[in-house]
């Protein structure tokens, strides 16, 4: 695991599975391909079981209608898909 040198965060890595989720959330429509960062941020989360992905975007991530399909394709490949809120939603919780 990286760690961002301006505040000693992890950073979450590539890998083979976040690779192939991402394809497979703009490939399927789910997330467009104006937005593929997005995609990127959803398929790392999940390939690295993170419980919690924080957003201010609820365009491309934090809609209810594109977050069931973004559940329904992370256990598609496996993996369980984390929280999508924005921070005030967590602060909630």
């Amino acid at each position: 695991m990286l760690f961002s040198s301006a505040c000693a965060l992890p950073v979450l890595g590539d890998t083979p599975l976040a690779n192939r989720l991402t394809k497979h959330l703009l490939a399927a429509g789910i997330i467009p391909e104006k937005a593929a960062d997005d995609a990127a941020h959803v398929a790392l989360t999940a390939a690295h079981g993170m419980d919690f992905l924080l957003t201010w975007n609820c365009t491309h991530i934090n809609s209810r209608a594109i977050e069931r399909q973004i559940e329904r394709a992370c256990a598609d490949f496996g993996v369980e898909c984390p929280v999508i809120c924005t921070p005030t939603e967590l602060m909630r919780m």
